[in-house]
C-alpha cells in the first residue's frame, strides 16, 4: 500500500461523527460584545487592516526540534511604495496568540504583543531621513518597539504575567533600495533572545499566503481562460514571529497535543477591550462564514463555536462548484470535516476528551520532516497541515481535496496551480520571507508562461492544452468548504489541478 494511501485510510478511520459542540460561557479573557481571519475576510475588518489578522503558522522548528515556532500575520495587501505612511502596529491594540494546551477549547497559554511608537523629527514627512542601515540609525525617522507578555491561564482566568520582551526594536517597512540599501541587516537585527529561551521577530515580511483570489471573480464565470495567477505575489504583512521551548507550550510529553489561534483586541469607545478579529485554520471566516455571521465569527471565542457547527456539516462550497462546474458535491453531513479540522485526526493531532472547535491543532512529538511535502498529511508528510501549519504547506490544495471528498471514499488530485510562494523562505528563524522592496519592479499580472490551461465540457473535464504527463491540469474553481467557528478548513476559490498519478489499488 503506498504512503499516500495508508495515510488517507489511517484519516478515513479517525472520522467522527460530528457530536454536538457545547457552548461554553464567556469568561475573563473571553471577547466582549463586537460589531465586528483571512484577507478582507469580514465586512467591519476590511475597514480596519491594521487590526485584520490573515494568517497564523505553527510548526516543530525544523533547525530547533525542541523548539516550536509561532508565527501570525496583519495587515493584508501591503503595497510596498506605499508611503510616505508606512504600514505599522497600531497602538491601541493587543495582538494575541492563544494555547490550548488540554484539548477542552479553552486558552491555558496567551501569548501578547503590544506596541510603542518613536519619532525623531516632528517636522518632516518622512519615514526616513536618509539611508537607514541599522535599527538605531538616526535617519530611521519613524520606530516601533514592542513587548510580549505570557499570561498563564486556568479556565479563561489570570494567574500569571510575565514580560518575556521589553521594548524590543521592529524591523521598520522596506521603503526601498535607496533608504534602506541592506534590508536583510535590518531584519537580522530585529531578531531578539526573549525570557525563558525563545526567539523572536516583528516586523514586515513577505505575504507567506500563495493562491489565486481571482476566483471571487463569481469562479471566474467559469471561463479558464486564466489559471494559477498568485494574487498575493509582491504583497507584504506584519508579522510577529516566536520560537519556544516546546516543553513550555504543551502539557506534557505524554499529551503533546497544543491548540494554536490568533486574536486581535482594540478599544472601543467606553475604554473596553474589544476582540475585532479572530483567525485558526486558513481562509475559515473568508470563504466559510456567511456573510451575516462574519462579524459574529471575529468576535466570537472557540469554545462557543457550536452557533457555527451547520457551516462545517453542510458547507456551501461543494453546492456551488457542482452547480458551475458539475463536480458532484460529497453528500451531507459531512462528518468527515468535523474530525479532519475541528478535533484533529485520531493518531496524529487528536488530544484526549477534546471539545471540537475551530483552531490549529499541533502535535508537537512529530518530528520535522527532512523532505517536507507541500501536501502534508496527506501526502504522508505527517508534519504537515493539518498538522499544526508550515509556511510551505500548500493548504488549498490540501483543503480542497478533503472538502471535495478525499476523506470519504472519493480520492483525488485536486489542487490550485499555484503551489508555492513567489520568495523562497527561510531555513532559520524567523523562516519568512524578507519583504518586497518599495522599489522592486511590479511582477507581471499576466498568465503564467507554460501554464497548461484546462476546460470542462458537458460537465466532463478534458485537459485543454499541452502539458507534461505528471502535471496536467484538468480542472476547475478552487474551494472552501464549511468549518465555521465549529469549522471546517477554510478553503481559498483557486483552481483546480487534477494530476494523473498513478494509484495504488491494492490494500
Amino acid at each position: 500500500m503506498s504512503t499516500r494511501i495508508k495515510t488517507i485510510a489511517a484519516l478515513t478511520c479517525g472520522a467522527l461523527a460530528a457530536g454536538g459542540l457545547a457552548a461554553g460561557g464567556v469568561t475573563v479573557l473571553g471577547p466582549r460584545d463586537a460589531a465586528a481571519s483571512s484577507h478582507r475576510e469580514a465586512p467591519l475588518i476590511s475597514g480596519q487592516p491594521e487590526y485584520d489578522n490573515t494568517d497564523v503558522y505553527a510548526f516543530v522548528s525544523p533547525d530547533r526540534p525542541d523548539t516550536t515556532t509561532l508565527i501570525a500575520n496583519w495587515v493584508p495587501f501591503e503595497e510596498p511604495a506605499g508611503g510616505p505612511n508606512f504600514y505599522r502596529f497600531p497602538t491601541d491594540a493587543q495582538y494575541d496568540i492563544h494555547i490550548d494546551s488540554d484539548g477542552d477549547s479553552q486558552g491555558d497559554l496567551l501569548y501578547r504583543w503590544t506596541f510603542r511608537n518613536r519619532t525623531r523629527n516632528g517636522n518632516t514627512f518622512l519615514y526616513n531621513t536618509g539611508p537607514v542601515t541599522g535599527l538605531n540609525d538616526p535617519d530611521l525617522n519613524f520606530r516601533q518597539t514592542y513587548d510580549i507578555d505570557l499570561i498563564k491561564l486556568d479556565k479563561q482566568r489570570i494567574v500569571s504575567t510575565t514580560k518575556i520582551a521589553d521594548d524590543l526594536p521592529i524591523a521598520p517597512s522596506n521603503v526601498g533600495k535607496a533608504s534602506m540599501p541592506d534590508y536583510r541587516k535590518l531584519r537580522d537585527e530585529a531578531v531578539k533572545t526573549v525570557r525563558g529561551g525563545g526567539k523572536s521577530y516583528v516586523g514586515q515580511a513577505d505575504d507567506p499566503f500563495f493562491l489565486d483570489l481571482r476566483v471571487f471573480d463569481l469562479l471566474y464565470g467559469g471561463d479558464l481562460s486564466e489559471v494559477g495567477n498568485d494574487t498575493l505575489k509582491g504583497y507584504n504583512v506584519n508579522t510577529v514571529a516566536l520560537q519556544v521551548p516546546t516543553a513550555s507550550i504543551r502539557k506534557s510529553a505524554q499529551q503533546p497535543v497544543v491548540g494554536i489561534w490568533s486574536t486581535t483586541q482594540r478599544r472601543n469607545a467606553a475604554g473596553a477591550w474589544t476582540q475585532v478579529s479572530r483567525l485558526g485554520s486558513p481562509l475559515v471566516n473568508e470563504v466559510v462564514v456567511p456573510v451575516k455571521d462574519k462579524d459574529r465569527f471575529n468576535a466570537s471565542a472557540p469554545w462557543n463555536d457550536t452557533q457555527f457547527l451547520n457551516y462545517v456539516t453542510n458547507p456551501e462550497l461543494p453546492k456551488l462548484i457542482e452547480k458551475v462546474y458539475g463536480i458532484k458535491a460529497p453528500k451531507t453531513p459531512r462528518n468527515d470535516l468535523v474530525s479532519a479540522f475541528l478535533t484533529g485526526v485520531d493518531g496524529l493531532n487528536k488530544p484526549p476528551n477534546v471539545r471540537p472547535a475551530e483552531m490549529l491543532r499541533l502535535n508537537t512529538a512529530v518530528p520535522p520532516t527532512a523532505s517536507p511535502k507541500r501536501l502534508g498529511v496527506l501526502d504522508g508528510d505527517k508534519a504537515g497541515f493539518p498538522n499544526g501549519r508550515r509556511l510551505a504547506d500548500d493548504v488549498i490544495d490540501i483543503e480542497l481535496q478533503v472538502v471535495e471528498g478525499e476523506l470519504v471514499g472519493s480520492p483525488n488530485d485536486l489542487g490550485d496551480a499555484v503551489d508555492a510562494n513567489d520568495r523562497a523562505f527561510g531555513t532559520s528563524f524567523p523562516y519568512v520571507a524578507l519583504p518586497t522592496s518599495g522599489s522592486d519592479t511590479p511582477a507581471d499580472a499576466g498568465t503564467q508562461a507554460g501554464k497548461s490551461r484546462t476546460a470542462i465540457e458537458g460537465g466532463a473535464t478534458q485537459a485543454a492544452a499541452s502539458g507534461g504527463d505528471d502535471d496536467s491540469p484538468l480542472l476547475v474553481a478552487s474551494a472552501a468548504s464549511g468549518v465555521g467557528g465549529a469549522l471546517l478548513v477554510g478553503l481559498g476559490l483557486a483552481w483546480w489541478r487534477m494530476r494523473s498519478r498513478r494509484r495504488t489499488a491494492a490494500i
